[in-house]
């Protein structure tokens, strides 16, 4: 039995991860038919089922950070999922980035120390799955940019790498996570706070969770 999930219903080899347990049910109600609640061991709640195709798929939420998102990673492949795609926000570092712009990540830059634990130190590059990242780009098409990240632990730096446009809190770490643990891992974010420390809309960011999580399911479950 793994150390934090609790699973009360089948978990499907490919999962949806997101941090906020709000999200993963609303991604939930918005791909799932009939879906069932599969955690809510310390309140990380997820949930599993079908999608309209027939596909299963699991959707957690990781709590909040990079630690967090790597131990409920090593459960979730205790319990069988093999490829999993992250959809989270993130906050613009380049000023010339909308908000509400979704981005494929292509690389993530550790910034801060929690990728550390599992072989990247500050600085080091991490590259997603490479046949999930074309999937989120056939997936998304036009409505989507393939960029680098930084992941931070606190805050976002104040200097950002110089490739990263953007910076969010759990990319680096759960890329790294994956490779110890031989999953395909890849993730989509999306711009909801811009470098001015503008926000969207609680209505706009939902609408954009949703494109968001159809675009993760159909790069994960397409032939």
């Amino acid at each position: 039995m793994p150390a934090r999930l609790r699973p009360t219903a089948p978990i499907a080899p490919q999962a949806i991860l997101v941090g906020d347990p709000g999200r993963a049910l609303l991604l939930a109600q918005e791909l799932l038919e009939q879906p069932k609640m599969s955690n809510h061991s310390r309140g990380l709640w997820g949930y599993s089922g079908s999608t309209p195709e027939g596909h299963a798929l699991t959707i957690q939420s990781t709590g909040i950070g990079g630690p967090s998102a790597a131990l409920v990673l090593a459960d979730l492949a205790e319990l069988g999922v093999r490829r999993a795609i992250r959809v989270g926000t993130c906050v613009a570092l380049d000023e010339n980035l909308a908000l509400g712009q979704l981005l494929v990540v292509a690389e993530a830059i550790a910034v801060g120390g929690s990728a550390a634990a599992f072989g990247a130190g500050p600085g080091a590059s991490l590259t997603p799955d490479e046949e999930l990242t074309a999937g989120l780009g056939g997936a998304l098409g036009e409505n989507a940019r393939r960029v680098a990240v930084a992941s931070f632990d606190d805050h976002p730096p104040s200097s950002r790498p110089e490739k990263a446009v953007a910076a969010d809190m759990q990319s680096a770490p759960l890329l790294a996570r994956a490779r110890g643990l031989g999953l395909g891992v890849a993730a989509l974010l999306m711009v909801a706070e811009s470098a001015a420390g503008d926000r969207l809309a609680k209505d706009v960011l939902e609408d954009l969770e949703k494109a968001a999580g159809r675009g993760a399911a159909r790069a994960l479950l397409s032939p």
